[in-house]
């Protein structure tokens, strides 16, 4: 059975941000993401967590200067000093707030050289996930489409899977957002297929306007039954934006929605 993450970043910011963990409780979810946490105390976000009964599945580790265009630093060759200080950033975060998956941003790469930025991918890769083995954490990469995050060093499925694959960690895993894969790659049933047991989280929006996975060119209910029927486990993450409030656009849950 498939079972959804709220993404805290995109959802029920109707309300700041530490109220969004009662209202995602309260719609039924029974696991958050989020994009950055570190604006509030790991604490804060702990306290949430706990009270509301909800697990945090997934965050991103913390992306450089995103006001001056940085969009993680993983692939650029010359940061990973600044990398690896991040790293330490995310991790006292995923130990404070029991999370199990990190995204690795690889960064804009637009004018780099892509064998240095491929190989400074991998190592820093391979750093983390030495560092996060030991707390049970799975580092991801997740390929962006580029529409929306034009020059951004991964926007391919087959991509990340070669990256995954030269890194060659047990705790290293694609995150699969459906929405950036169909807008570069489709063919998404058998796509999940193919990837089975390679990726570690799966996040969904419409296609193309990023609203509720209930309309445009995805058929959702089919996908959720693939995930299924391949053996996927793991959190969806709802990572769209409302077309009209959160808790209206809510309908398309209500066959998921956990009772309480």
């Amino acid at each position: 059975m498939v079972q959804f993450a709220a993404n805290l970043t995109m959802l029920f910011t109707e309300v700041p941000f530490l109220d969004r963990f009662e209202r995602a409780a309260a719609a039924g979810f029974r696991a958050v993401e989020m994009l950055f946490p570190y604006d509030h105390p790991a604490e804060a976000v702990a306290e949430r967590l706990q009270r509301f009964g909800l697990t945090l599945a997934l965050f991103n580790m913390p992306p450089g200067d995103w006001a001056a265009g940085d969009r993680g630093m993983a692939a650029i060759p010359g940061r990973a000093d600044e990398f690896r200080a991040n790293l330490e950033t995310a991790r006292r975060y995923a130990r404070t707030l029991g999370c199990t998956r990190l995204h690795a941003m690889a960064g804009i790469t637009r004018g780099l050289d892509p064998a240095a930025c491929g190989e400074t991918f991998v190592a820093n890769l391979r750093h983390a996930a030495d560092l996060l083995a030991g707390d049970g954490v799975t580092v991801l990469v997740e390929p962006l489409n580029d529409r929306d995050m034009p020059g951004y060093f991964l926007a391919h499925q087959e991509d990340a899977l070669r990256l995954v694959e030269a890194v060659d960690r047990p705790n290293v895993a694609v995150q699969l957002d459906l929405y950036h894969a169909q807008i570069m790659d489709g063919d998404l049933t058998r796509r999940i297929e193919r990837m089975a047991g390679r990726f570690a989280h799966v996040q969904i929006a419409s296609v193309p306007d990023r609203h509720e996975p209930d309309a445009g060119e995805v058929n959702y209910p089919h996908l959720f039954e693939t995930l299924d029927r391949v053996g996927y486990r793991g959190w969806i993450g709802c990572e769209y934006r409302p077309r009209a409030g959160t808790e209206a656009g809510l309908s398309w849950f209500a066959p998921y929605r956990a009772t309480r």
